[in-house]
């Protein structure tokens, strides 16, 4: 069975596994560099090392590159310094090519090299022109992701109806599907307004207790 080491990225609780090679001596909340789809990224090590079936492997294991430095860090921390002021450059750029959408966030990578860019719409954006004028200003590679309301209320946060924080953006990793039926299965009122949550989506823990009805 493969040897797996469970990383953590930013702004997700997800845990994604990783073939941690010659790094054997990792330990949970160590920040390593790894290779992924996207590039190189800095994660958090979630789970050590240990065993698992292969069928818990998703697409290809990809590899634990290194432990993170201290200059990883402080040039990790210097670049997340800059990204609200990132989100003010892209939202005037955004008011000036009159593009219908609303950005959430902006996330730098650990080292500077990309800058991406959330963002809602109820339609497909044409924003070809936008990252150009981005790619022009920021002189990094420039990313722009649409995500929906759900991944919006993840990545602001917030407080939820019971009090707490939301779900979403403290341990929720998935989004499960809900529906109408769950809120008529429990006798819960049928209001929008009572069964939506902070994204105007249904409440996610119609699904916590719906098994036992």
């Amino acid at each position: 069975m493969p040897i797996v080491c469970g990383i953590k990225f930013r702004g997700s609780g997800k845990v994604y596994y990783f073939a941690p090679g010659e790094c054997d001596d990792l330990r949970i909340g160590d920040h390593v560099i790894v290779e992924t789809a996207r590039g190189r990224e800095m994660g958090q090590v979630a789970s050590e090392s240990h065993e698992v079936s292969e069928a818990d492997i998703v697409g290809q294991l990809k590899p634990i590159l290194r432990k993170a430095t201290t200059s990883d860090l402080l040039d990790a921390q210097r670049y997340r310094h800059l990204e609200a002021e990132a989100m003010e450059t892209c939202k005037e750029q955004v008011a000036r090519c009159g593009l219908p959408m609303k950005l959430v966030n902006a996330e730098y990578s650990y080292d500077g090299s990309r800058l991406t860019f959330f963002f809602t719409s109820e339609q497909r954006v044409d924003f070809r022109e936008l990252v150009r004028e981005l790619a022009h200003i920021f002189r990094v590679r420039i990313e722009l992701r649409q995500i929906g309301v759900r991944d919006e209320a993840k990545s602001v946060g917030g407080i939820g109806k019971c009090g707490r924080p939301l779900c979403c953006a403290t341990w929720l990793n998935e989004f499960c599907a809900v529906s109408i039926r769950m809120a008529k299965q429990q006798d819960l009122p049928l209001s929008p307004m009572e069964i939506s949550g902070l994204c105007g989506r249904l409440l996610c823990c119609l699904g916590y207790e719906n098994d036992y009805y």
